[in-house]
């Protein structure tokens, strides 16, 4: 299929069809993101309780370090989305190659600081020093970083070939990467004897003569952090295979990889308020982590090992839920950005709103199935520990509700972006967290002793009133303007 048949016309004739064909192949993106993770929730948890909590201690450091690098490149996502709708093709190359640069360069420093710095910033989130926790934790979260270029790679990837209207390659690439992931993980988690993937395929004695002859036992918890690390690097290798070529549309020449100081200090202002923004919010997720084991502590009913792993299944079942949201929102960000660049910006305006009713309406369902069900589908990712699925059920039947709300702040928040207004996205993501959750969430645990129930109704609170926030903030029009050049444009047929 050729790149033209895969961008959607974003700024001419109908809206919302152009809208929902872009952003479900984002939507599968993102069912196939969590999947990497859930993959390795679900065989870490066949190690144990300890492997499970070493992944919820390692799993704020990790999504730090995505949030900051991965916040730059929005704005390749916001330049390459109104350069097109403004005709400026040419720029949209410059814009991809420099954005694709700058972020591979990035992700060096993060490697080699996240590797020497990890032993020392997991006790800070709750690990102790000369536990097996602590070890696993220290093991998956050094793979991670040793592999950031490629997870870096991939994501820039995604970004480019969103802001130019083409959302299915990257699903395509996403797809291959889920496939090599789910089928390492459990041979280099768990190694050969006794693998349960054996006995599915009535293949055990295959298993045990591997063993015998290798005598591999599997990694464990550090054996996902390789899958996952393999599985990213195939994708942004590819990726960056298409894009030299010039088969998706955008096309790189080794020249435009080379940073230029007045584009990357474009980069550098579109993109430091979302890079802010994410790694903030992986900084909340982080606090709150420190938060659980405090309030079991003090709450002394659940240990800190038993509340961590269910917030960190909840989370990650929270991240499921939240998919369609996610995906919305980033296809609204292109249709906001073509359009501002096409000078359309009640166009872009009505596609926020559009949005805002498509994830309201789908999250009211969401929202019924996880209050209904959420004990037995905590129960998937944890057999047999009753203590960890109580908690898990706590945390999903008092958010559930406010799902829609957070839905639509994404989808907001989405708009801000691709207008290129990423300050003021930053502004109410650490509004969110900073001024609504945690305070709200410590209060409930400090003063009424309420143990980690009262950080899952800081989170809920929080829910609700960003989303207000935000709506009434939107509603003023303030972020109207591109931030490229624009002219005229002429109508296309295709």
């Amino acid at each position: 299929m050729s790149a033209k048949a895969r961008d959607v016309n974003l700024v001419d004739g109908e809206l919302v069809k152009p809208m929902l064909v872009l952003s479900l192949p984002l939507v599968f993106s993102q069912i196939m993101q969590v999947a990497y993770n859930l993959a390795d929730t679900f065989w870490v948890g066949r190690v144990g309780s300890e492997a499970v909590s070493a992944l919820s201690f390692s799993w704020p450091l990790v999504f730090l370090m995505i949030s900051f690098g991965g916040g730059f490149t929005v704005a390749g996502t916001v330049l390459v989305a109104q350069n097109k709708g403004a005709g400026n093709h040419g720029e949209v190359d410059h814009a991809a190659g420099q954005t694709l640069g700058f972020v591979i360069l990035l992700s060096a420093g993060f490697a080699v600081i996240g590797y020497l710095l990890t032993p020392i910033l997991l006790p800070l989130i709750g690990t102790t020093p000369g536990t097996e926790v602590h070890q696993l934790a220290v093991e998956y979260t050094r793979t991670i970083f040793l592999g950031v270029a490629f997870m870096f790679g991939f994501f820039i990837f995604q970004a480019l070939l969103r802001g130019w209207g083409d959302t299915r390659t990257p699903m395509y690439l996403m797809g291959l990467g889920v496939v090599i992931n789910v089928f390492l993980d459990p041979f280099l988690i768990l190694g050969f004897n006794a693998n349960p993937i054996f006995g599915l395929v009535g293949l055990e004695g295959l298993g045990q003569s591997l063993f015998a002859a290798t005598g591999f036992t599997g990694f464990g918890v550090q054996g996902a952090a390789i899958a996952t690390v393999f599985s990213r690097g195939v994708g942004a290798l590819v990726g960056f295979w298409l894009l030299l070529s010039g088969r998706v549309g955008i096309s790189l020449s080794p020249r435009d990889l080379i940073p230029e100081r007045e584009t990357v200090e474009r980069i550098v202002r579109i993109g430091a308020p979302s890079s802010i923004e994410q790694s903030t919010r992986a900084l909340g997720v982080t606090a709150l982590t420190a938060l659980v084991a405090y309030a079991a502590v003090n709450a002394g009913g659940a240990s800190t090992e038993t509340a961590v792993a269910a917030f960190g299944i909840g989370n990650r079942l929270n991240s499921l839920v939240f998919l369609p949201a996610i995906g919305l929102a980033q296809g609204t960000s292109t249709v906001v950005g073509q359009n501002l660049g096409a000078d359309q910006p009640d166009r872009a305006e009505r596609a926020v709103f559009w949005g805002i009713g498509i994830i309201v309406a789908a999250l009211v369902f969401v929202s019924a199935a996880a209050y209904l069900f959420a004990e037995p589908i905590v129960s998937v990712f944890i057999p047999g520990e009753e203590a960890v699925i109580a908690i898990g059920v706590d945390y999903l039947r008092i958010i559930g509700p406010t799902f829609l709300f957070l839905g639509a702040f994404n989808v907001v928040n989405g708009g801000f972006r691709g207008s290129g207004s990423t300050r003021t996205a930053m502004v109410f993501s650490l509004i969110s967290l900073w001024v609504l959750r945690i305070p709200a969430a410590f209060v409930l645990v400090e003063f009424f002793s309420m143990g980690p129930t009262g950080i899952w109704y800081g989170i809920a609170f929080s829910n609700v009133g960003v989303a207000l926030l935000a709506f009434a903030w939107f509603t003023r029009g303030t972020w109207k303007n591109s931030v490229v050049d624009v002219g005229p444009r002429v109508p296309t047929d295709d």
